[in-house]
């Protein structure tokens, strides 16, 4: 468990870039274009120098060239890029159609078989561009197939192919459809595969804004129920602190102790609202401390031990040095709430686990309770989640997974071999830390 929690393994799936799959398909283009190079100077080298029909060898090669240059520098600024835009693709498929149409108008025109080419263009533009992109790039193949069929360079064949010039148009499409089928299988599940991602991590992203909105809405009413508590809870104290100095309270033991154990309770609930108005930002002059890790992790254990006496909870902090950070209550509360929740998983004892690595602070609770349900861990940190059936559970984890997502960590959450359930939190030294251990 140490080692675990020193290591800087991801323990969330990997989130997809914003935007990336327009860069994906740039490539899988620039992959496409590749295999559209080969081939044709490979039909070219075959059709010339093998069957003996005499092409411009020179300008083709040329023409391919020129793609060849086009690619290497679409690899080179794909190094560079994050993201690559739409209008971007359809210059880079504007650019095949055009390269197609010079290699087929040095080859035959329309009479070449290859022409069906154009389907392929236009396929690729239906996946991945808007649609008056895909339009245009429907409405330039077809000015460029009928411009092939008016104006081109004809086929120089030597006699004994006069001849066979059906045969061999007929033997060239169905090259040119075996072609298509498989480049459109390979490439075209490829490009749907990175727009499914791009799409689901703007749903992710969706479903992050609605639980933020959702946090907000629950902060207010936080708010608002801790400054009305406040006045009653003063009241409380004020009446509980004249009890005591009442004679008829005095004078039985028992009930002097009842009045104590009311005052400790009240005083409680005063801090539970202080922490509620501290992490909304409306209490005063009471900002949140710095502190060493170690001192700040002890004093959250030894407050819930003091609230739950019956429930053994052990500290290890590892074999690590560790800085000061800056005691956030936010961070106290997600904490607390880990350990109250191993406690109504009925757990019979508790461990409060520390680590570091050189990026991150790792914090697990770790019990023997329960554990999570199948369910549980695929709905791990959505509101309302719970396995304690009651109206309105389930929020403390949706709150702990928030608050650690805010500061830049994450949270994770999984069942121990031997039962029980672990739930850790990478906390960046970025945000939490103050400085570094010298």
């Amino acid at each position: 468990m140490k080692g675990w929690l020193s290591t800087g393994a991801r323990l969330l799936p990997g989130q997809w870039p914003a935007d990336a799959a327009g860069r994906k398909n740039m490539a899988l283009l620039a992959q496409l274009r590749w295999i559209a190079i080969a081939g044709q100077v490979a039909t070219i080298l075959f059709v010339h120098w093998a069957m003996g029909i005499r092409l411009p060898v020179a300008a083709m090669l040329l023409v391919a060239s020129i793609a060849a240059a086009v690619n290497i520098a679409t690899f080179a600024t794909l190094r560079r890029r994050t993201d690559v835009a739409r209008a971007e693709l359809f210059l880079a498929l504007v650019f095949d159609v055009l390269l197609l149409t010079t290699q087929l108008y040095l080859s035959g025109g329309a009479t070449n078989p290859f022409i069906a080419l154009y389907l392929l263009q236009v396929a690729l533009g239906a996946v991945l561009l808007d649609r008056w992109s895909i339009w245009g790039i429907v409405l330039l193949s077809l000015l460029c197939a009928a411009m092939l069929s008016l104006v081109y360079r004809p086929l120089d064949l030597t006699d004994a192919l006069e001849g066979r010039l059906f045969d061999l148009h007929i033997l060239g499409t169905w090259i040119c459809l075996a072609m298509i089928a498989v480049l459109l299988v390979l490439f075209m599940s490829r490009m749907t595969r990175n727009l499914q991602a791009r799409e689901a991590y703007l749903a992710q992203l969706r479903q992050q804004a609605a639980e933020e909105e959702h946090i907000v809405r629950m902060g207010l009413l936080a708010s608002g129920a801790a400054h009305e508590l406040g006045t009653p809870l003063s009241q409380l104290a004020v009446v509980l602190g004249d009890w005591r100095h009442m004679p008829e309270i005095t004078a039985h033991p028992s009930l002097l102790e009842e009045v104590g154990e009311m005052q400790t309770a009240v005083q409680r609930c005063k801090q539970i609202l202080t922490g509620i108005l501290i992490s909304s930002g409306e209490a005063r002059g009471e900002a949140p401390k710095v502190t060493p890790i170690r001192d700040f992790l002890l004093e959250i254990a030894q407050s819930w031990r003091s609230t739950n006496p019956g429930i053994p909870l052990r500290c290890d902090f590892g074999p690590h040095d560790y800085p000061r950070i800056i005691a956030d209550p936010v961070i106290r509360q997600a904490i607390t709430n880990l350990l109250d929740n191993a406690r109504e998983a009925g757990a019979t004892y508790i461990d409060l686990l520390v680590g570091r690595d050189s990026t991150s602070l790792n914090i697990a609770v770790r019990d023997n309770g329960k554990g999570f349900s199948e369910q549980m861990l695929a709905d791990f940190g959505k509101p309302y989640r719970s396995s304690k059936g009651k109206q309105g559970s389930g929020l403390g984890l949706f709150l702990v997974v928030n608050v650690v997502r805010k500061l830049g960590g994450n949270v994770s959450a999984s069942n121990g071999a031997d039962g029980g359930a672990l739930v850790l939190l990478r906390l960046p030294l970025s945000t939490v830390g103050l400085e570094e251990s010298r």
